[in-house]
């Protein structure tokens, strides 16, 4: 099972930097919304505690 983890992650590896050779415009896309994702998340979680502690 090992050796079917290392290939899938190879392939991923692979395909995005394929993707980030052949399109980066759209791939600096992607990256800046998975940023603005976590962001959003990592805010959502401050203002929840924020509320818990008063």
């Amino acid at each position: 099972m090992k050796w079917v983890k290392r290939i899938v992650v190879a392939l991923v590896v692979v395909f995005a930097l394929f993707y980030l050779v052949t399109r980066p415009e759209d791939a600096a896309t992607a990256v800046q919304a998975a940023v603005d994702a976590v962001w959003g998340a990592v805010s959502s979680i401050g203002v929840f505690f924020s509320s818990l502690a008063s």
